[in-house]
């Protein structure tokens, strides 16, 4: 996905700094290209020979360096670039951004690019609080700057707040959902649904089912990767993914809620959550004591979300089935008149509820059925992405 890109990173003078040796290694692992260029107080906390036996390629701190080729002729660098990413941001490099300051290697690159600039900063909880600071980095986003927002942690100085670099995991993703799609969704607005729904018995107890939402979520990231606008209606406790529409539910009554919202501007709507079929017809209002040996409820079934919303979009549903697989998806096919469905065999260890793989079968109104090998959730989601792209086309 990252194979062959240009990826600038950029490196200013944070205690996190040491943290962009960790991107730089992902990003390289991953086969792009990566050019640092750093500012002088980085060099500080992370050396550039560190950084370039990591990448493989010379390292820029200084701008009137005679010996680098891109000290002075930085254009050739920047000409080049897929995106630049600049993890951590201080506050004062965001201040020189926000007024055009090109007084480094770091902001005269990212003055002289036209590739799309990534920020992600990482600062003490009372600098990132300070109203400078929060209008700078609101103007930069209102110029296009895609901001990684900051985790929440323990800092340096002692303190605890909002301002620690975001999680490599959470850059490296939003630097995919910019530079890794084929674009083939530009334009598309695709609504996911995500994780298994609880419906309550009792305030602490609920009926429920062991999705983790994993097959959702890389249906969401993939479409966002490649350039759809992607609402993810979930249900899962999973991290919210960078670049997509997060829409937080629990009940089945509460997505059909959320999906009915979403779907009213969507071209396609998949449905991964895994939706519980019952819940209980009365919801104790107080947590239900055991004084008696047993229980019983009375069970009504949910809302059918499938069933129920209709539109002119595409509609792709999920078979999790244990047994008659192939042809219990296709009853459901018809019976909710689904554009595609997505069978898999919820018995098999490796392609079941929480696992990183998956081996499914698709079924469309017309044609064979398509069964896939083993494959990871992501490599899944674009196999069905590919069939939705097609669909979509035959839709115009």
């Amino acid at each position: 996905m990252l194979n062959n890109k240009n990826i600038i990173l950029g490196i200013t003078g944070s205690i996190a700094a040491y943290k962009a040796a960790d991107i730089a290694s992902k990003l390289t692992q991953a086969g792009a290209k990566v050019d640092v260029v750093m500012t002088e107080p980085a060099t500080k906390f992370i050396t550039p020979l560190t950084l370039r036996g990591i990448t493989g390629r010379a390292v820029v701190a200084d701008m009137f360096d005679p010996a680098s080729q891109h000290s002075i002729e930085h254009i050739a660098l920047v000409e080049a670039a897929d995106v630049m990413v600049i993890a951590p941001a201080t506050a004062s490099i965001i201040a020189k951004m926000a007024v055009g300051i090109a007084d480094d290697m770091v902001s005269l690159t990212v003055l002289a690019t036209r590739a799309p600039v990534m920020v992600a900063p990482a600062m003490d909880v009372d600098m990132f609080a300070n109203p400078v600071t929060r209008e700078n980095l609101a103007r930069l986003k209102a110029r296009g700057f895609i901001i990684v927002d900051p985790g929440y942690g323990r800092m340096a100085s002692g303190k605890v707040g909002w301002g620690r670099l975001a999680d490599v995991d959470k850059i490296m993703a939003a630097i995919e959902g910019v530079v890794g799609g084929s674009a083939d969704l530009a334009g598309k607005r695709l609504v996911v649904t995500a994780g298994g729904t609880r419906e309550y018995i009792d305030p602490v107890r609920y009926i429920g089912n062991p999705s983790s939402g994993k097959m959702g979520y890389a249906l969401a990231e993939a479409a966002r990767d490649r350039g759809a606008k992607v609402t993810l209606i979930t249900a899962s406790s999973l991290p919210e993914p960078e670049g997509v529409t997060v829409v937080p539910v629990e009940t089945a009554a509460q997505m059909k809620q959320a999906v009915t919202k979403a779907v009213a501007k969507a071209d396609a709507l998949l449905m991964a959550a895994a939706v519980a079929d019952y819940q209980s017809r009365t919801v104790a209002r107080s947590k239900i004591k055991k004084d008696s040996p047993g229980l019983t409820l009375e069970l009504v079934r949910t809302p059918d979300i499938l069933g129920e919303v209709r539109g002119k979009f595409l509609r792709v549903g999920f078979a999790a089935e244990s047994d008659n697989i192939i042809t219990n998806a296709k009853k459901k096919l018809a019976k909710k008149k689904l554009d595609l469905i997505v069978a898999n065999d919820i018995t098999d260890k490796k392609s079941g509820f929480g696992v990183d793989t998956n081996k499914v079968t698709l079924l469309a109104k017309k044609g064979k059925a398509e069964s896939l090998p083993l494959m990871s959730k992501r490599e899944v989601a674009d196999k069905i992405l590919d069939r939705v792209v097609g669909m979509l086309g035959k839709k115009k």
